[in-house]
């Protein structure tokens, strides 16, 4: 018999209430080292607000959200800043200092632990770079002078910059046109692969899902109302789930797969 693995992240009995209007009610989600995992759901499923209680950034009304086995929303300052250095976030539109050069992005936070020399800094910021496609001489450019794909990328290394173990992805592929969209689907598998990653990302695209998650969780009802493979998931009876992977937008994602295919 394998051992259980411990949850990476674990939520119990999660509510979320803004006022009167009650988004999470008695929510539960496991997520195990080394799953890709897809948060997906219609508006107002409070998909983002999910992520941002992982990240210690918002308080459930109650409920217990655990990182790593500790409390999140219990964690001292000490304690927290712990557990940000143990995962990564990638923003929809990469959130990078408009001001600071693509290196001098992903550098930020190694040079805010204040415990790495300078020399260091530059080796590891140049290699996390360099893992994304960036090369040195696009590294010294300030983002708007980057194409939307290279700010992605850019804000990807920015995100693995400390090692983490866990990476979250908000729209990862929003604002790309499908070849480079499937490129970066391409490099997170790999790097989920070399670096041990486990990831979590909110997602509307179907192709991203297919292609980069093992799992998928459905929010919907105020509940994760299904949990597991994509294919076992496009199953489950539900009118946002049949709509999602059978609907018309799906539709055109599998011609679109197959035309790609055929004219490889």
């Amino acid at each position: 018999m394998s051992q259980q693995q411990t949850p990476v992240v674990q939520i119990r009995k999660l509510w979320t209430q803004f006022g009167q209007t009650v988004v999470h009610q008695d929510l539960d989600l496991d997520i195990l080292p080394g799953q890709i995992v897809a948060l997906v759901g219609g508006s107002g499923s409070g998909k983002t607000t999910l992520l941002r209680q992982v990240l210690g950034l918002q308080r459930p009304a109650r409920g217990s959200v655990q990182g790593f086995g500790q409390e999140i929303s219990q964690a001292s300052r000490q304690q927290l800043q712990q557990l940000r250095s143990r995962w990564g976030m990638l923003f929809q539109h990469g959130a990078l200092f408009s001001a600071l050069s693509a290196f001098d992005n992903v550098a930020l936070p190694l040079r805010e632990l204040r415990t790495l020399p300078e020399f260091l800094i530059r080796e590891v910021a140049l290699f996390k770079l360099s893992l994304v496609g960036i090369t040195p001489a696009d590294a010294q450019k300030r983002p708007a002078d980057l194409s939307g794909g290279m700010i992605k990328r850019v804000a990807l290394a920015r995100a693995l910059a400390l090692e983490p173990e866990l990476l979250l992805l908000d729209e990862p592929t929003a604002g790309l046109d499908p070849a480079r969209s499937e490129s970066f689907v391409e490099l997170i598998t790999g790097l989920h692969q070399a670096m041990h990653l486990t990831v979590i990302m909110i997602t509307h695209d179907l192709d991203t899902l297919l292609g980069l998650s093992t799992h998928v969780a459905v929010l919907a009802d105020k509940h994760v109302i299904a949990f597991g493979p994509p294919e076992e998931v496009a199953q489950t009876p539900h009118p946002f789930i049949e709509q999602f992977f059978q609907g018309a937008r799906a539709q055109r994602a599998r011609q679109y797969r197959e035309d790609v295919a055929r004219s490889g």
